[in-house]
C-alpha cells in the first residue's frame, strides 16, 4: 500500500510513503472529522491512498494573499 500526498491546490506531489503496515494513529487520520476525511483522503482501487494536503509554495502564497483561502484553486 502506498500513500501519496498531493497538494489540493496545485496538484504537485508532496511526498509518498511505501510502508505496508501503518496505522491510522501513525498517520494522524483519527484527528480528522468525518467530513475532513472524506474531502482529504481518497482510496483507489489498486490500494493506493491519496491524501490532499497543501504544499509549501501554496501555503506561502496563501500567507501572502489571505483572500486565496476562499478559493479551491488559485494557481493558474
Amino acid at each position: 500500500m502506498a500513500i501519496h500526498y498531493v497538494c489540493r491546490h496545485c496538484g504537485a506531489g508532496i511526498g509518498k510513503l511505501n510502508r505496508t503496515n501503518i496505522s491510522v494513529q501513525e498517520l494522524g487520520f483519527q484527528q480528522l472529522t468525518q467530513e475532513e476525511r472524506q474531502s482529504m483522503i481518497h482510496y483507489h482501487h489498486d490500494g493506493t491512498i491519496e491524501v490532499k494536503a497543501i504544499c509549501e509554495d501554496c501555503h506561502e502564497a496563501m500567507e501572502r494573499t489571505p483572500s486565496y483561502h476562499e478559493l479551491d484553486t488559485f494557481i493558474q
